[in-house]
């Protein structure tokens, strides 16, 4: 077997393998206020967030398609007709961002898995060829699109909280969080959905980056095996369920009640479904802690627990460094072995 098929396989594994850690890593996002507010029980909850994850995960390739050529160009890492550079970059940025995955995990932290795969692709590319290698439109819209969401998130949180605060305001409490708890079993599925239309697509892009690298597929359509594997890999991964990133989401940012979970759940949902309407991959972690906050907000600012919001951004902010950092260390390791 040549050293370039060897590493394809390779990267191809490794990418089912983040695909199943972002699973019970992200997915637990999605779940994690109806199981707080015991509209759902956790296990039920992650069933059935595994089933909607892989519909979404099959039904879209939009996101995956931007993956594959808006970071970095595969065949301008490769100088020369069976260069491994290329692969070898992917397989790098694949290891850096599933280590970040584990320890964020580990520690029960909701990072993203957006940033620590899109942070350690750029990076193990620039230690490969520098910083011209890198596709700058492209990049900067990607960078663009994580950024602004958790804002956007966090309006729309705060719209939807106080939008419902008007309409409901007259009813009796008991009854109206009863239809609320309801209401949250279909927009749990609703959130998990979602987060396949988007999280999945980012193992098929890199697969796919793989394949073109190793001049084994031509274009940027993504084939139908790559979109089958992947959106197994997350469903697995999602059935496997994340209990402390739950926790961490569904009770340390704010105490919530079902009117806050079905209020946070539509207002990330339609943030995440509209990227990936437009093909821009964004961080499902961002958007779902961001509209808790906002709904949070909303409701009671002294009810917001903003030590631990702060943790999260601190987070998010050093996320896509440490994972750049980590995946040109990889690259030039592998270098050496390959």
């Amino acid at each position: 077997m040549n050293t370039i098929l060897l590493i394809t396989i390779l990267v191809v594994i490794f990418a089912l393998v983040f695909d199943f850690i972002n699973g019970f890593h992200d997915t637990a996002n999605a779940i994690a206020t109806s199981v707080s507010t015991r509209a759902l029980k956790p296990r039920t909850a992650i069933y059935m967030a595994a089933i909607m994850n892989f519909i979404g995960a099959i039904t879209f390739v939009g996101v995956a398609k931007a993956l594959t050529k808006d970071i970095v160009d595969p065949f301008a890492l490769n100088s020369y007709d069976g260069d491994i550079t290329g692969s070898v970059v992917i397989l790098a940025a694949l290891l850096s961002a599933i280590t970040w995955n584990l320890l964020t995990w580990y520690f029960g932290i909701p990072s993203s898995s957006s940033h620590t795969l899109i942070g350690s692709i750029a990076g193990a590319a620039v230690a490969a060829a520098g910083f011209d290698v890198l596709n700058y439109t492209g990049f900067i819209k990607i960078i663009q699109a994580l950024l602004f969401s958790p804002i956007l998130a966090f309006a729309a949180g705060f719209l939807m909280m106080s939008i419902f605060k008007v309409i409901f305001k007259d009813l009796n409490l008991y009854r109206t969080n009863k239809g609320f708890r309801t209401t949250q079993i279909f927009t749990a599925a609703l959130q998990s959905f979602t987060h396949g239309t988007n999280d999945a697509q980012k193992a098929m892009g890199i697969m796919t980056m793989a394949l073109i690298a190793a001049g084994l597929h031509q274009g940027d359509d993504i084939p139908f095996w790559v979109r089958l594997s992947a959106a197994l890999a997350m469903g697995i991964g999602t059935s496997v369920g994340g209990y402390k990133i739950i926790k961490t989401v569904g009770g340390k940012i704010m105490k919530i009640r079902p009117v806050n979970g079905v209020a946070a759940d539509l207002a990330s949902a339609s943030i995440i479904f509209g990227a990936t309407l437009i093909h821009l991959p964004v961080s499902t972690t961002h958007v779902i802690s961001s509209s808790i906050m906002g709904v949070g907000t909303a409701h009671r600012v002294k009810g917001v627990k903003w030590g631990m919001a702060r943790k999260i951004v601190t987070t998010w902010v050093i996320t896509m460094p440490i994972s750049a950092v980590m995946a040109a260390s990889i690259y030039f390791v592998l270098s050496l072995l390959f």
